[in-house]
Parts: structure tokens; sequence; C-alpha cells
């Protein structure tokens, strides 16, 4: 079974850490976070990135990130379902619409949301792409996105200068390219989340790489924040937006932070075949590529709920036992949302009723006499049972204790109806959420 060979890898506390990273050190997070930085990796060919500072950041940090392809490419995207979709939403929506089999590049800017805006939002989120256009000289060329504030006009004019202060900068080496691509997505994110990796397909190599940003404001219906994907496989464009659905239903999907869905989620995949593998009609080959895509996007999903704002834990909610996929994705969902299952983690209280009740009023079918519950510890331990086909265990209230206070813990969930599943990936929710939210504008 082919698998991707992702590249190497390597709770910061703190309203200052999460405002005034340094976007060449991060000796300030934690040993585990720094382990999720990557200092190495592989990238598509024909594909260059760079990041650079415009001046949207009062604090000097890079604000404008643009990934431009040196030959045409399929596109696919999926975006927010909420009603008040920002300006570089509606303009991609649109970009899409007209050129979906020759697109050349994505351009982003963090520190302003141009969201809620009005027709100026809209006029400026088309200079960002009409910027792009004039430099790979080709019309309709760009994704647009735009991720920070909401409610505030872009410095359209620093933007476009920093587009073309990135475009002569690019560059696919990881430091120089792809790394300061990453940093200028940043907003509240503590780390920049870029991943690269391979795979083989019908003989030939082929490189992913994405990126994507996200701290806050995370309860996707959709995919989620803002993140894009690039392949040197050619895909063709309607299979390209099947796959990318599919990936994001597991992957982006699948994730909450807070619940709360933000105005500008956008998930974008650009495919330029330049290794020479090609996909153009369904079959083996596709189902390959669209499964290597899914757990790639998963890689990057799951490094935003291990920078969710304030979070301790990084939680596996594994629901088995249902009789649909869309029911276990359901009630994942909603328990990985509860606030009051969320604040119990923070707190490594074993209080697993909290689970229950969630599961209860999560819409889906529920048989109470077939439920079981477990904490699973992710150190190769034996599981801790809490609930047995409805009957609740006694439970070692020490060995809770323990398995609570690891980051990382699964929550696995039986329904005993079915036999689909699904993995939903969340956070606790802690004292310092609170405070980087409650001033976030400042």
């Amino acid at each position: 079974m082919l698998s991707m060979l992702r590249a190497s890898v390597g709770g910061v506390r703190g309203q200052v850490q999460r405002r005034l990273y340094s976007t060449s050190n991060y000796s300030h997070l934690t040993s585990t976070k720094q382990a999720l930085i990557p200092n190495s990796g592989v990238y598509p060919a024909g594909f260059r990135a760079g990041g650079v500072h415009c001046g949207v950041k009062k604090n000097g940090n890079k604000d404008v990130a643009l990934i431009i392809s040196d030959r045409p490419c399929s596109g696919a995207a999926v975006f927010t379902t909420n009603a008040f979709k920002a300006a570089p939403v509606l303009v991609s929506q649109a970009t899409l619409a007209e050129n979906s089999s020759a697109l050349f590049g994505v351009v982003t800017n963090s520190g302003c949301a141009n969201a809620v805006t009005g027709q100026q939002g809209l006029e400026n989120a088309k200079r960002m792409r009409n910027t792009v256009d004039s430099l790979v000289n080709h019309s309709a060329s760009a994704l647009t996105m735009s991720t920070g504030v909401i409610g505030q006009q872009l410095p359209i004019e620093k933007i476009e200068a920093g587009i073309r202060d990135a475009y002569t900068q690019l560059s696919n080496e990881h430091q120089d390219g792809w790394m300061k691509c990453a940093e200028a997505f940043m907003t509240t994110d503590t780390f920049p989340k870029l991943r690269s990796g391979q795979f083989v397909l019908d003989g030939k190599t082929v490189t992913m790489a994405g990126i994507t940003k996200g701290a806050g404001m995370i309860h996707p219906n959709m995919a989620t924040l803002l993140g894009f994907m690039v392949t040197d496989a050619y895909v063709e464009p309607t299979l390209l937006n099947k796959a990318l659905k599919y990936a994001t239903d597991r992957s982006f999907n699948s994730i909450s932070v807070d619940g709360d869905m933000s105005t500008n989620d956008t998930i974008s995949v650009l495919a330029n075949g330049a290794s020479g593998a090609r996909i153009e009609s369904e079959g083996p080959a596709y189902e390959i590529f669209r499964d290597q895509l899914t757990a790639f996007a998963a890689d990057l999903a799951q490094l935003v709920v291990r920078d969710g704002e304030g979070a301790t834990k990084f939680v596996t909610i594994h629901v088995k036992g249902a009789n649909s996929f869309e029911d276990a994705k359901q009630a994942a969902s909603h328990i990985s949302t509860s606030m009051l299952v969320k604040t119990a983690l923070y707190g490594q209280d074993a209080n697993w009723g909290r689970i229950c009740a969630s599961l209860g009023h999560s819409g889906i079918p529920v048989d109470a006499t077939k439920v079981s519950v477990s904490f699973v510890p992710t150190d190769g331990s034996e599981a801790l049972k809490l609930m047995i086909t409805g009957e609740p265990e006694v439970v070692d209230e020490d060995r809770a204790s323990e398995i609570l206070k690891m980051e990382d813990l699964v929550i696995e969930v039986n329904l005993g109806l079915g036999q689909s599943e699904t993995k939903f990936w969340t956070c606790d929710l802690s004292h310092e959420y609170v405070t980087i939210n409650g001033d976030y504008r400042s």
C-alpha cells in the first residue's frame, strides 16, 4: 500500500507570545510545538513560493503570501457556507467559475480579513487577483484569500506593492520560499503550518506541498480556515474538485477548536502536471491520488487543532458503530464542540457523563443501552473503559487522571448500531482562549 513520505518535522501560554511571535525564532514555543515546524522539505516541480511584509501588520511580521506555478494548473476549492462570505471568497468562486483549468497561483494577505466590507472589499479582492494577472500575463490567474480582522478595508496599495515584492523573491527552497509563505499566513497562530511529501503514481514520483493557518474561529462546514495544497500531478478539474471535497470531509471538515465558523474559510488545490503523472478519468490512479490528498489534508488540519488558541490538549473523538459515516461525523462533531466536555478536558476531570449527554442530543439515532465509552491513551497503554453497552464502569479515578494529564488523548465512543466510523479532532478550552479573544483587535 502506498503511503505519503512526509517531510521530517522537528501550549504556548500568554497573550504576548501569541501576538508578537518572531518569524525567525520559535524558541519560545514548547518543544512539542517546535517539533511540528519542518526543518526541510521536498516541494512540487514548477511551483515557487514566497512571503513578505507589506505593512498590513503593525508589528512587522509577514503579511503577503504568494505561490506561483510556471505552467497552467487545474484548480479546485471549497469555501465557507457562512452567509457573510468575505470578498476574497466571492472573487475566488467567480475565478473558478471562469477558469478552473489554467490557474497560475494563490495570493493571500493576513492581518485583515476583507470581510463584511461591501463593494469596496470586492474591488480590493479583484485588485489582488489582477496584480497577479499582470505578473503572469494571464487573466483570472489566481485564487485570493485574506485572514485577520473582520469589517476593515484592506490597505490595497500596500498589498499590491507587497505582491510585486513577493513575486521577485519566489523560490522553491524550504527557507527562502515555502517557510516565508507559511509565516505570511499567520495571525494568532504560534507556528507556521507547512507540510510536504511524495508518493508514487503510475511509476512516477508525485510531490505535494501545503500550507494552512488557523488557531481560533474553527468549526468548518466545507473546509476550514485558510489553506492550499499544490501538486505536480495533473488532475482533470472535475476530478480534482471531487477529490478535494472527499478529502476535506475527512480532514478540514473534521476539526473544531471553538465551534465558530469563519467568514473567510477557503481550502484550495492546484495541480500543474510537471511530474508527468496525469489523472483524466476515475480509476485506481484517481483513488490513490484522492486517498493521498485526504491523508495530506488530515496532517494539515491536525496542525490547526494542535495550535488551537489556549489549547493544552489534542483530542481525537473516534466514533464507531454508527449506521452511516454521516451519523458518525455528526456525533463526533457535536461532542467536539461541547463546552462542558472541552472544559472538563482542560480541568483534567474524567466527567464522562458530559460525553454521553452531548451524544444524546446530537441529532442522530442513539440507543443508550448499546453505547460504550472509553479513554484511550496514545502511549500504547491499556484503554480505560468508562461505560460498556449502557452500563457504567467503576472508574479508577487515579488512572483517569493520569490519562487526562497527557497532551494527546483519544475518546472512543461506540454506538453499537452499525459498521461506520470516523475520527474528529478537537482540543480543550482554557482560560487563555478567553484572554486571546477578549481583545483580538488590539
